[in-house]
Formats: C-alpha cells, sequence, structure tokens
C-alpha cells in the first residue's frame, strides 16, 4: 500500500514553510524560504505577494523530494497565513496593486482615529469583535483607495480582488487568472473589520462604512472544507483546510474545549483562547475571533490577545544593538546576571496592541543606572514578553471567569528555558511546550486532513499531542506583584509618544 501524507502551507511574516505529515503527525520533510521585508517609511510594512507566491512554487517541489514522495501520495493541502496582510491583486493579470500591506504597518494611525471620534469603537467591537487598531485589514483596503488613483473604481467593477494571503495563494493554486477560486475562511475573514461575528458573513454597514465594494471580497467558507482541487503546483490535490496562523496554531495544540488555551511566540506573540461556541464580548482589551470551523458545524469562538513584539524584539537586540550575534545567544547572556537590575524595555516599536490597543505608544527603556549591562538588558528583552504575556492572561481571566489552569506554547522563543521559566514564573501557572513544535503548521495540516478523512475526528487529533517539556511556576508571590507592578509603571512611559497630529 502507498504510504500518504497530508501537506501544510505555513505562510508566515518572515518565510514560507512546507511541511508533509504522517498519520502520527509526525513531520516527514520540510522546506521553507524567506521573503524579502519592506520598510520604505517609518511604520510601514511591505511584503511582495508575487514574491511569496514565487517561494511557495519553488517550496512545494522541495518539501515533496525530501520525502521521497510525488504529489499522488498527498491526500489533502491545508493553509496557514500571516492574518491580516492585505492583498490587492488585479484579477485578470493576476498581478498585485503594489506591495501588499502588513499586520505590523500603522499608516492607517490617522484614519482610526478619525473614526473613534465620528463612529466611536463600540460600534465597531459590537458587529465585528474588534477595536479599532491599525493591525487590522478593512483601514488599509480604504487607505489604498485614498492613495492609488482609479483603484476604488476598479474594485467597485470587479476587477480588483482583496484577500488575505490565504485567499492569493489558493486563488493561484486553483487557476489564477483562469477561474481561480476567490475565497477565505471564517478566522481570516473575522480579522478584516468587515465581517459581522454573529452571522459570519460581510456586513453591509461595515462595507459602507469603509467604501469597500461587496465585489471585490471573497466568499466566506469554513475553515476546514474541501475547497477546490489544485491546478497549479499540487495539480489534482485537494485543497482541504484555510485558517488564520494563530487560529491553525490552536487547532495544533488540539485545545478543543472551551477555557484551553495556547501562546504561539514568533516575530510577535498570540494568545488564544478557546470559549466553545459562546461569543464572549471582551470587555478587558482582548479580540473576539472565530477559533475555527469544520464544515457544517456551528464555529467555536475564542478571545484573542495579540502582542506586537516578542521575537521581533530579539531580533533588533542582534541586528540593530548587535549586542548578540544569533538569537539563541540572549539565553546565555542574560543568565550572566541574576535579574534586571531594575531595567525594563517596554517594545511599543508599532504601538501597543492588546490589551491596551494604543497605537501613540513607542518603545522606552527605563530604570538604566551605571549599573546595568548587557546582561542586564538581555534579561530584560526576554522579561519584556513574559509581563506582555501576564498583562493578556490577566485580561482574559476577567473577560471569562475561568482562570487560566495551563498554558500550552510553541513558536521559536519556546526554545528558551529561560524565558519560559519566567513565563510560569510570572503567570503562575503551568508552561507546557508540545513535541510537535511546528504548531501552525501541524494544525493547517490536521484541518485538511480531518475534511477527507485522513484522520477520523477530534479526539484522534488529542492522541497525536504529546508533551515535551513543562515549565512550573517557582517565583515568591510578593516579588511577583512588586515587579509586574514596575513592569506597569514603566509602560506608563511608553504611552502618548506619537503626537496625533503625526502620520499618513
Amino acid at each position: 500500500m502507498v504510504e500518504r501524507y497530508v501537506m501544510s502551507v505555513d505562510q508566515g511574516t518572515m518565510s514560507t514553510r512546507c511541511i508533509l505529515f504522517d498519520h502520527s503527525g509526525r513531520l516527514v520533510s520540510v522546506a521553507q524560504r524567506e521573503h524579502q521585508q519592506y520598510f520604505p517609511r517609518p511604520g510601514w510594512v511591505e511584503h511582495d505577494a508575487l514574491e511569496i507566491w514565487r517561494n511557495l512554487q519553488r517550496i512545494v517541489p522541495q518539501a515533496l523530494a525530501g520525502a521521497g514522495v510525488d504529489a499522488e501520495q498527498i491526500a489533502a493541502v491545508g493553509i496557514a497565513n500571516q492574518r491580516e496582510t492585505t492583498v490587492l491583486w488585479d484579477r485578470r493579470t493576476g498581478l498585485p496593486k503594489g506591495r501588499a500591506i502588513v499586520w505590523q504597518d500603522t499608516r492607517t494611525a490617522p484614519l482610526l482615529a478619525e473614526l473613534a471620534r465620528t463612529t466611536g469603537e463600540d460600534f465597531f467591537l459590537d458587529r465585528c469583535g474588534v477595536p479599532l487598531s491599525t493591525y487590522f485589514t478593512a483601514p488599509r483596503i480604504r487607505w489604498l483607495f485614498d492613495h492609488v488613483p482609479g483603484l476604488h473604481e476598479s474594485a467597485e467593477r470587479g476587477d480588483v480582488l482583496f484577500g488575505t494571503i490565504e485567499s492569493w495563494l489558493i486563488w493561484n493554486l486553483t487557476g489564477g487568472p483562469d477561474g481561480g477560486l476567490h475565497i477565505t475562511d471564517v478566522t481570516n475573514a473575522s480579522r478584516t473589520m468587515l465581517m459581522n461575528i454573529r452571522s459570519l458573513d460581510w456586513d453591509d454597514d461595515l462595507l459602507a462604512l469603509f467604501g469597500v465594494p461587496r465585489a471585490m471580497l471573497p466568499q466566506i467558507r469554513p475553515s476546514a472544507a474541501c475547497y477546490a482541487k489544485a491546478r497549479s503546483v499540487l495539480p489534482g490535490v485537494r485543497i482541504g483546510a484555510a485558517l488564520g496562523d494563530q487560529q491553525a496554531a490552536l487547532f495544533g495544540q488540539t485545545c478543543f474545549g472551551p477555557g484551553e488555551a495556547k501562546c504561539t511566540y514568533g516575530t510577535g506573540s498570540f494568545l488564544v483562547l478557546n470559549t466553545g461556541t459562546d461569543l464572549i464580548r471582551s470587555r478587558h482589551g482582548l479580540i473576539t475571533t472565530v477559533g475555527y470551523k469544520v464544515g457544517d458545524e456551528p464555529a467555536v469562538y475564542a478571545l484573542e490577545g495579540p502582542i506586537a513584539v516578542t521575537g521581533s524584539l530579539v531580533q533588533w537586540f542582534r541586528d540593530q544593538l548587535g549586542l548578540i550575534t544569533s538569537a539563541p545567544e540572549i539565553e546565555t547572556l542574560a543568565r550572566t546576571v541574576e535579574d534586571n537590575g531594575g531595567c525594563y524595555i517596554v517594545p511599543a516599536f508599532s504601538g501597543l496592541f492588546a490589551p491596551r490597543w494604543r497605537s501613540d505608544a513607542r518603545g522606552v527603556i527605563v530604570g538604566l543606572t551605571s549599573y546595568i549591562t548587557k546582561g542586564h538588558l538581555a534579561r530584560a528583552v526576554l522579561e519584556a514578553t513574559g509581563w506582555q504575556t501576564r498583562e493578556v492572561v490577566d485580561a482574559m481571566n476577567a473577560d471569562t471567569h475561568m482562570p487560566l489552569a495551563e498554558l500550552k506554547v510553541d513558536g521559536g522563543m519556546t526554545a528558551d528555558n529561560l524565558l519560559m521559566q519566567f513565563l510560569a514564573d510570572v503567570l503562575d501557572v503551568p508552561v507546557v511546550r508540545p513535541l510537535v513544535a511546528e504548531t501552525v503548521s501541524v494544525g493547517a495540516a490536521y484541518a485538511a486532513g480531518l475534511t477527507v478523512g485522513y484522520w477520523p475526528d477530534l479526539e484522534g487529533l488529542r492522541r497525536n499531542w504529546h508533551r515535551a517539556a513543562q515549565w512550573l511556576p517557582d517565583m515568591d508571590p510578593g516579588a511577583r506583584e512588586s515587579a509586574y507592578g514596575d513592569w506597569q509603571r514603566a509602560v506608563e512611559r511608553a504611552l502618548g509618544w506619537v503626537r496625533p497630529t503625526e502620520g499618513d
């Protein structure tokens, strides 16, 4: 009998990965390729969508070759993607209308300030579950309409299409200009500020408010469903799932029950809590989002606390300051001191996301004295991730009245044992890392495999999850709360740095 596999495509902020998994959820083959980051102005972040598509065309054959298999042995492919990143492209030529605007980009701040004055945040929280923030998609579409002559008129005619990255890839995989399928899934649609969080359809009032024509929008589909067969790159292979990367990680961590949570530590970090079929509107600065939707089953909702800068703070420490030569060195450097020496770093490079949502904040280092060494700075870099996570967990506990009992973690930063122990200490709960660290990829694979019957049910997926490491809290409660208070005082000093008249 010929062995069959499920393929996942994880199109992330820094790179695109293609991974093959077997029935036990074991990684069989992986291929990865980075893409260029563009920073044309302060606060602007862009990607070349064509480069991302070409990278996918290169790495899929590499992943197949690495496993010694061909496309006929792939039962299905699932796609996970960097969310909120906005692509507009020409329906006839397949060419993007300029570079994609990345989720980290803050150029829409003036527009959001105007919406806060004229419409108010409660309108958006009620309709689409998210606050007014540069993080989300619809303001970027509006910004492009306002700055690219003729673009809005083309979109009204249906000549220009919008999508997040999974829409762009699926459209190209299924034919592109020659009849490509224009779809998105509910998890990605829930990040646009255009989908009604209750009806799971595009909301006419939100479309009118942002001036977004329905003709340019993809059809909203479940996260796990057989969309179509690929015509390019993987001809004949069924596309069985699409999820935003953090929802894919929730699925990959098998957080299928209400109250189960995971946090992915990458460029940014994203803590997601399953709330079941209950839609909980956050009162404490979190995002109400769709966790996943399997076929015709009811949607599973989640609360999410995105943190803009965590792993990218380590990259900054390495590349901009030159205090280390590789990311893993930060743990070694941080261990040269016993504590942070009273130094705190608030990495508000793109403002602050959950639970504060302050686009006017910028990064600060406080508590500097002549005593501080690069070891103290390294420890402060790592601790910034822990304290930002604590703020999000406190908000989740307040919203749900179900105190977090355990946090499942994944992503590149979980290799840092000092950071993981610090997380357990400041959260006062066990922190658990799975055996398969690529949970975004495995989640996309699980959803696609579930769609085509490669895996039978959710309980079968749970049996594939295995613990690799665990950290238990070991910090004096008084010391924890004192240090947390210092962190909060540091954050206050980061607020209000950008003047309201700046931007655009």
